[in-house]
């Protein structure tokens, strides 16, 4: 049974989420994402109505990196919820340079209630997590973008009703946001097509993370490296930046080589009529997507953006709203 938020059925209610930690989607089972979506929905209906689920509940938010959605959303998130957000700058210093990891974790668990951290390396949220006692979420790493894939797959569920047995085809680079992504969709038994350059292809532990979860669910997992083959039939068609933040350098070596996964036109035709297209964002119109196909009428780039506003919401309620 789905639990929705009432103003007589506190956040405490929740019961097998409180107060854990999302760092991978592989933390989650299917139910865990019901409920997540489902909470999600209810928040999304009217924001005042739930203004208090939080008060007087602190985020920290260390960032490494720069960031519009992410930061955007857990602090106005914070803010709709009843509580606060502290920004930490860490762009100039990486976590662990000026102090301990172990330090900064036992020194926040004192003073927040929950943190949110958007770093390079996937073993820094993993350090944070394993000395606090409160709740840490992973708001991207060069690894994982798992609050991403939540939001890719919520915002599918809206469009189509149910993800299950829907395909997704993701074109582009095997990077943090494609791994998120496999990990959701063979949980919640969506089929995905990875469709990459050689070489460029995701992580091959996650591949093998995904089948064992897709064995469970009914998903398809295929990695392929022809476009055209990837995206016939496709139910919805992802794609990403050629080159990541902290690969600024392999801009141009990239460009020469992703040239033929650019998503234009002719390749969503190829696609389902009504195939949604998904950018995490930002986005480079000219390069991994054309201007018609992203400002086009089955772009739902906006929709995942405003909905990483309530997926995150949801999970701030689930992960911090339990008694201390």
């Amino acid at each position: 049974m789905t639990t929705i938020l009432t103003p007589t059925r506190p956040p405490h209610a929740f019961g097998r989420l409180a107060k854990k930690d999302l760092l991978t989607i592989q933390q989650l089972g299917a139910s865990d994402v019901d409920t997540i979506f489902a909470t999600a929905a209810e928040l999304k209906k009217n924001r005042e109505y739930h203004n208090a689920l939080l008060k007087g509940k602190r985020l920290a938010m260390i960032f490494e990196k720069d960031s519009l959605r992410t930061r955007f959303t857990f602090d106005v998130g914070m803010q709709d919820l009843g509580g606060s957000a502290v920004f930490m700058d860490h762009r100039d210093a990486r976590l662990g340079q000026r102090e301990a990891v172990k330090d900064m974790a036992k020194n926040l668990e004192r003073w927040v209630h929950g943190i949110v951290a958007r770093t390079y390396k996937h073993r820094a949220v993993e350090e944070l997590a394993a000395n606090c006692g409160i709740p840490v979420i992973n708001g991207l790493t060069d690894y994982l973008h798992p609050c991403q894939a939540l939001s890719d797959l919520f915002t599918l569920h809206e469009r189509f009703g149910s993800v299950k047995n829907r395909r997704v085809v993701y074109v582009g680079d095997g990077n943090n946001t494609c791994h998120s992504l496999m990990h959701v969709c063979a949980l919640m038994g969506a089929h995905i097509t990875v469709c990459s350059p050689e070489g460029y292809e995701p992580n091959a532990r996650v591949v093998s993370e995904a089948m064992i979860m897709a064995r469970e669910s009914g998903s398809d997992i295929e990695i392929m490296n022809d476009p055209e083959v990837a995206v016939r039939g496709a139910d919805a068609v992802y794609t990403d930046v050629w080159a990541s933040m902290g690969q600024e350098d392999e801009t141009e070596e990239r460009a020469a080589i992703f040239e033929q996964y650019r998503v234009d036109e002719e390749m969503m035709a190829l696609a389902k009529p009504d195939c949604a297209f998904m950018h995490c964002l930002p986005a480079h119109r000219g390069q991994e997507v054309t201007s018609p196909v992203i400002d086009g009428p089955n772009s739902i780039v906006y929709d995942i953006a405003e909905n990483r506003l309530h997926i995150q919401k949801a999970i701030l309620v689930l992960l911090m709203g339990a008694k201390a």
